[in-house]
């Protein structure tokens, strides 16, 4: 019997793999220094590669990134996605809670996915078209999930009506980015934490409805 299918499929895994290791290195890369100031030289030699390996599996620079923004995107899928499903039976308000604190949580321990999406949007807004809509197209998603659980607690009256759902969610988005940024500049002296916990208190304010005082 002929091994050319087990070889081939060792090939394919093997193949798989470092794929998998060239997307992870771009993405740090990509956070740290930006997109347009990373090389392919840059990332051949972090994943100790050479540059011809590295454009076999990827023409491009550009045709990297786009990979790597969607390896992103199925990873946050895979986080999200079935925690989002098991918990619909919840109130609007305990939805948006989990994916406050759940989002927080996440980015506390891959900072550089944040930091990704957030130096790519600044670098490519008014440089890079193809770039720029692949990554509106991604993080559109996001908001329309979190503007779904807005309308969802309006209806039962646990959010203010006259709060816009996709407007809310967009600052939700950009607020988890920009305090990302923020705190990679200041991190020596401010604490993740509680930069998180007090933006949750102005989206949170912003959402809830307004119970008179007693009395």
């Amino acid at each position: 019997m002929s091994k050319e299918p087990a070889k081939r499929e060792i090939k394919q895994e093997r193949a798989a793999r470092t794929r998998v290791e060239i997307l992870e290195a771009a993405i740090t890369l990509f956070a740290r220094r930006g997109y347009l100031s990373t090389t392919m030289s840059d990332l051949a030699k972090a994943i100790r590669m050479t540059p011809g390996a590295l454009y076999w599996h990827f023409p491009t620079k550009e045709d990297l990134l786009l990979a790597a923004i969607e390896e992103l995107h199925q990873r946050y899928r895979a986080e999200f996605l079935p925690l989002l499903t098991e918990r619909r039976s919840l109130s609007g308000r305990e939805q948006l809670v989990f994916v406050v604190s759940r989002t927080s949580q996440f980015l506390r321990y891959h900072r550089e996915y944040g930091i990704f999406f957030g130096m790519l949007s600044a670098e490519s807004a008014d440089s890079n078209d193809r770039v720029a809509e692949m990554l509106r197209e991604k993080i559109a998603l996001y908001v329309e999930v979190l503007a779904g659980m807005i309308r969802y607690g309006q209806k039962r009256q646990e959010f203010r009506a006259e709060v816009d759902p996709v407007h809310m969610a967009h600052t939700m988005m950009g607020g988890y980015l920009g305090i990302l940024l923020h705190h990679n500049l200041f991190r020596a002296v401010v604490n993740y934490d509680p930069l998180m916990a007090s933006l949750d208190q102005i989206l949170s304010g912003g959402l809830h409805v307004r119970t008179p005082p007693p009395g």
